[in-house]
């Protein structure tokens, strides 16, 4: 890999934590309009006569743009730069966002999420290109995989503000003070991010379709884990309320809890890296999901085992999540190949995270509850597989 034109490799010899910060709350911020409706649901629904369909519509359009365009979006973001295209992608957010608060209809909301969702697809690939060029190289697969939280501290945060604020101001107060707030940290990205140093635009030629194929497998292994993850945090509110006897308030608290675990898996990734563990290695601990589905969705009954496999399955999402942030630099031909590798990954996450729920959903109509154990394996056992294989390349001498 070609690491000339990263800044952390050749500029400097002290990581920038402060902007990588900086770069990181931009993140946290927009993962935090990914879900704002979660905790004002109900409001809106009642307010603008959705049904249960169209409010899952309006929550999943963030992701189903990524879904779609990923790759493109990446392409974008190299054209254009990652400093430029995450300033944009905040502004967009805040934009669309406060359109939303003055939704009338379904219509209206609809069009402002799809308009949300390029603006966090222009995000969450801009930030994790920045961070692998800002990073030193020994402080590179700390950074990103501390960059892999990024989705559970921002959904954490925004069900915990959207609940106070939402009960204080309203949804659209809600959303009115989230678009505010993504409008500031744009402006603090724009003054805090280093201007002509090469981060703004590629500095060498778009990748060839064979500098991809290993990135390729990386996302690949990403969306795979994702599809059999992500939908174990989303049913388990449905789960503990039907089969174990809670509340849906009670249901949706353990929930927050048991999904903002993921982020102990995305620290434990960089802690391990930095004390030189391998991709491989690390790749094998992926497989304790495989107890955990079996903990949770097995023929035993048992709440507390149900409980302790979800938080298993939780913090493997975020270990998985991290490991393939953090290894994505180690298999780009080029660092500045980091755009198109982020835009390859955010697709397959987006699709693993819009397959996920429907597909775990009509598994528990056909065959059952306890059929999504094996589902989970083999789907675990793929993602594993994909990613020693990376982790051998990973680990070969680079130029």
């Amino acid at each position: 890999m070609d690491t000339s034109s990263a800044p952390g490799t050749s500029a400097q010899s002290r990581t920038p934590w402060g902007t990588i910060a900086v770069t990181y709350l931009g993140g946290v911020v927009a993962a935090m309009s990914l879900g704002k409706f979660a905790p004002v649901g109900p409001a809106v629904a009642a307010e603008l006569g959705l049904s249960l369909s169209q409010l899952g519509w309006v929550i999943s359009t963030v992701v189903g743009v990524g879904a779609v365009a990923g790759l493109p979006a990446g392409y974008l973001v190299r054209r254009h730069g990652a400093e430029r295209s995450l300033v944009t992608g905040l502004v967009l957010l805040a934009v669309a966002s406060a359109a939303g608060a003055g939704a009338g209809g379904y219509a209206w909301l609809l069009v402002a999420r799809g308009l949300e969702g390029i603006g966090y697809l222009l995000v969450t690939i801009a930030c994790p290109a920045l961070i692998a060029r800002l990073a030193h190289e020994r402080d590179r697969g700390t950074a990103l995989s501390v960059w892999a939280t990024f989705v559970a501290v921002g959904l954490g945060a925004s069900t915990l503000a959207g609940g106070a604020i939402g009960a204080a101001l309203g949804w659209r107060g809600w959303i009115g003070v989230l678009a505010a707030l993504t409008l500031v940290m744009a402006l603090v990205v724009r003054v805090r991010l280093p201007r002509g140093s090469g981060l703004q635009a590629a500095a060498g030629p778009v990748p060839r379709t064979g500098a991809l194929a290993w990135p390729g497998m990386l996302a690949a292994a990403f969306g795979l884990a994702v599809l059999m993850t992500i939908p174990v945090v989303v049913l388990l509110p449905t789960l503990l309320a039907e089969q174990h006897g809670y509340s849906a308030a009670s249901a949706g608290a353990v929930t927050s809890v048991i999904s903002v675990l993921s982020a102990l898996g995305g620290l434990a990734v960089g802690m391990l890296l930095r004390r030189g563990s391998r991709v491989g290695v690390l790749a094998l601990a992926g497989l304790l999901t495989l107890p955990a589905a079996w903990l949770m969705f097995g023929d035993h009954g048992s709440t507390q085992a149900a409980l302790a496999g979800a938080g298993v399955i939780s913090i493997e999402n975020g270990f998985l999540g991290a490991l393939g942030f953090a290894t994505l630099p180690l298999v780009l031909e080029r660092l500045d190949h980091a755009d198109v590798g982020n835009g390859m990954v955010a697709q397959a996450g987006s699709i693993g995270s819009l397959l996920g729920p429907p597909m775990f959903g009509l598994v528990l109509e056909g065959p059952g509850q306890q059929a999504l154990v094996p589902v989970i394996a083999a789907g675990i056992v793929a993602s594993v597989g994909a990613l020693l294989l990376v982790g051998r390349r990973a680990a070969l001498p680079r130029p």
